[in-house]
């Protein structure tokens, strides 16, 4: 939809493609009340009581998380996150511990070569 209104009203240097209420940019409280009326509709009332993509930064960093555990290469996750390689280590590198095993898998197979 994004592309379809920028492909029709073009972008503005100054001006945000989506407004926020005031015209201007979109604040984090507008979006945020639009994310918990979505959140309520799609979940179950059991998940909305639980902590599960409770706020919006929940998804990106579900995403980032991902993005590690699939073994994209950290300079590229924190390249497509916006992030610097410094706040991936700092923030996710906690999600591979744990991976020893895999770790040993990935060199052995690079030595085998």
């Amino acid at each position: 939809m994004l592309r379809d209104h920028i492909a029709t009203q073009g972008r503005h240097p100054r001006r945000p493609s989506v407004p926020g209420r005031a015209r201007g940019r979109v604040r984090s409280n507008e979006y945020t009340e639009v994310w918990q009326k979505a959140h309520r509709k799609v979940l179950s009332e059991e998940e909305v009581n639980t902590p599960l993509a409770d706020v919006p930064y929940s998804l990106r960093h579900a995403c980032v998380s991902l993005w590690i555990k699939a073994g994209v290469y950290p300079v590229e996750v924190a390249r497509r996150a916006g992030h610097s390689i410094a706040v991936v280590w700092r923030f996710y590198a906690k999600i591979l511990r744990g991976q020893q095993h895999k770790a040993n898998e990935l060199i052995d197979a690079a030595l085998g070569d």
